[in-house]
């Protein structure tokens, strides 16, 4: 009985360590434009370049939990996150260092749905309801903790410090985690979908850098509408390839279960609109009220604590109430927060201009959370599991990276010149998307309580 909760441990703490990753960099951004020269663009793509490889590579990394085995992908994955770390940290310019986090993203794509797996498998019941909940909020306040630690280690030994740490927590990991976790068999049969893959990331990137080169060209200047264009058009190749792929990536028919694209389109929207949230405000923070890495790390540690108690509220709320009134408060006060955060004035007190819409929004995303992994998980077949988990963590991480280039350019002006406006104006489209996904999508999530069947997800 012990055993399987020490492992949960370690798997939360490696989850911990890759969501950390995606807004760790955050706070320490000026300090790094600083040493290594980079411009708006540049500084954009430290954070996308991870969260990019991170979600577009997710499928593939549940797939091949599925046909490898579980817990050797996410080794394998773990030691290329730390390498990567370690890689980031020694970067002596930018092209270097957006390398080495492109290929953190690709581990981290590589041991997450493995991850996620492992804890479906070993809880049932019950007990998957909790454990869940515990994965749940790892995700949503270890993006937070993420800026608190990068505003320690950026005011105290040097920014390279957020990638240093992760070497001693993934070599912890990689060799503890094979005394609590079985080796388990995978699916040798089957075959990975690499074309269909490499056409998601090719996709997605076209449509991150054209939301990137909107900040500095408009949306119809320059190179813009034709990466847009190509993006959308990859897309459309993607779901070609699928459809003639006898083991696709993603089987066309899971996209049109219900739970699944629920489930998948409240994780997009929470990760979306919480890791715009950290981008603007720590960027708002330090370049408007000349806050200090220190103090704007600060600032978000109650909000980590906030996102904690969403989550836990969120659990007990969707077994007593179901999916939808969650989605609805959630994103409602997700919305009210972004309200409150688009008055943000040219001067004044953080703790009175940022916190109070900061926690609201916290609160609200922390819920929607767990609704999220719940929803999508609740009743998947043996050979769709691991798909199904990289299918909702692909929505995490390019919610994070659709959410960071949207709010980048809209706030183009102020990043670069340091005014309020342009935050006052990325606030007000996040409250407008939020409230948007607050009177939508609970019209997706199933109706009725959301839980986990009794019986194991996966079969392998």
């Amino acid at each position: 009985m012990r055993t399987k909760w020490w492992a949960l441990v370690l798997l939360c703490l490696a989850q911990f360590m890759v969501i950390l990753d995606v807004t760790v960099v955050n706070v320490a951004l000026p300090v790094i434009a600083t040493d290594l020269g980079l411009d708006r663009a540049a500084l954009t793509w430290v954070v996308t370049a991870y969260t990019l490889c991170f979600g577009g590579l997710m499928l593939l990394g549940g797939r091949l939990a599925d046909v490898v085995g579980r817990r050797r992908v996410f080794l394998i994955g773990l030691v290329v996150f730390t390498a990567a770390s370690l890689a980031s940290g020694l970067a002596a310019d930018g092209f270097a260092l957006v390398v080495a986090r492109g290929a953190q993203g690709v581990g981290a794509a590589l041991l997450s749905p493995a991850a996620l797996s492992i804890v479906t498998t070993t809880f049932h019941g019950p007990e998957r309801n909790r454990a869940l909940g515990v994965w749940a909020a790892i995700g949503g306040a270890g993006a937070a903790v993420g800026v608190l630690l990068g505003g320690l280690f950026t005011a105290g030994p040097g920014w390279k410090w957020v990638f240093f740490i992760n070497v001693p927590v993934g070599l912890f990991v990689a060799v503890a985690l094979p005394k609590l976790v079985p080796s388990g068999r995978g699916d040798r049969t089957g075959t990975v979908d690499l074309p269909g893959a490499l056409t998601a990331v090719a996709a997605m990137g076209a449509l991150i850098y054209g939301l990137v080169r909107a900040g500095d060209t408009g949306w119809g200047g320059g190179s813009t509408p034709f990466f847009l264009a190509a993006g959308l058009g990859l897309l459309v190749v993607f779901v070609l390839v699928e459809r003639r792929t006898a083991q696709p990536l993603v089987r066309l028919e899971l996209l049109t279960r219900r739970p699944v694209v629920a489930g998948n389109i409240v994780m997009l929207a929470a990760s979306g609109l919480l890791l715009a949230n950290f981008f603007l405000n720590s960027q708002y923070l330090q370049h408007v009220l000349r806050l200090d890495a220190l103090q704007t790390g600060l600032i978000f540690l109650p909000v980590a604590l906030v996102i904690g108690l969403g989550t836990h509220l969120g659990v007990r709320a969707l077994g007593r109430f179901g999916g939808r009134p969650v989605v609805v408060i959630g994103f409602g006060l997700a919305a009210v927060g972004a309200v409150l955060l688009s008055q943000v004035p040219a001067s004044g007190n953080a703790l009175v201009a940022v916190l109070p819409g900061f926690l609201i929004s916290g609160l609200g995303l922390g819920a929607t959370f767990v609704t999220a992994t719940t929803t999508a998980m609740a009743h998947v077949d043996p050979h769709d599991a691991g798909t199904t988990s990289g299918l909702i963590n692909t929505g995490h991480e390019l919610g994070a990276t659709l959410g960071i280039a949207f709010v980048s350019t809209v706030a183009a002006q102020s990043l670069a010149g340091g005014a309020a406006s342009g935050f006052n104006g990325a606030f007000t489209a996040t409250a407008i998307l939020a409230a948007v996904v607050a009177i939508i999508v609970p019209w997706l999530v199933p109706a009725g309580r959301a839980s986990l069947p009794d019986g194991p997800v996966f079969a392998h």
